[in-house]
């Protein structure tokens, strides 16, 4: 298992007024140098860190038990930071998460 030594997601959320649903996609920054980016998809309000620890735990990083990649962070004494930006352009977070 590869260790997390810090830890940055910054994610982007588009709602569809439309259907009245809401997408994200994120950038995962480990250890100030690997960036892993989430894909354009469904989900809403901390969805996106919820997803951060399965994409984290499919690069082969420990993550702890559970989804909460956040408290695995604080108990572990990680510097981590998570933003998401809400009110984005559906273009811009599709081209977020696959650039």
């Amino acid at each position: 298992m590869k260790t997390i030594t810090s830890l940055t997601v910054i994610a982007k959320e588009w709602f569809d007024k439309v259907n009245g649903n809401s997408y994200f996609s994120a950038q995962i920054t480990v250890n100030n140098d690997h960036v892993i980016k989430i894909p354009f998809q469904y989900g809403y309000d901390r969805m996106y860190i919820q997803q951060t620890f399965n994409t984290l735990t499919d690069y082969g990083y420990e993550c702890g038990r559970g989804w909460n990649i956040e408290q695995y962070c604080n108990e572990n004494k990680i510097p981590h930071v998570f933003v998401k930006h809400e009110k984005c352009l559906q273009r811009d977070v599709k081209a977020w998460g696959n650039n």
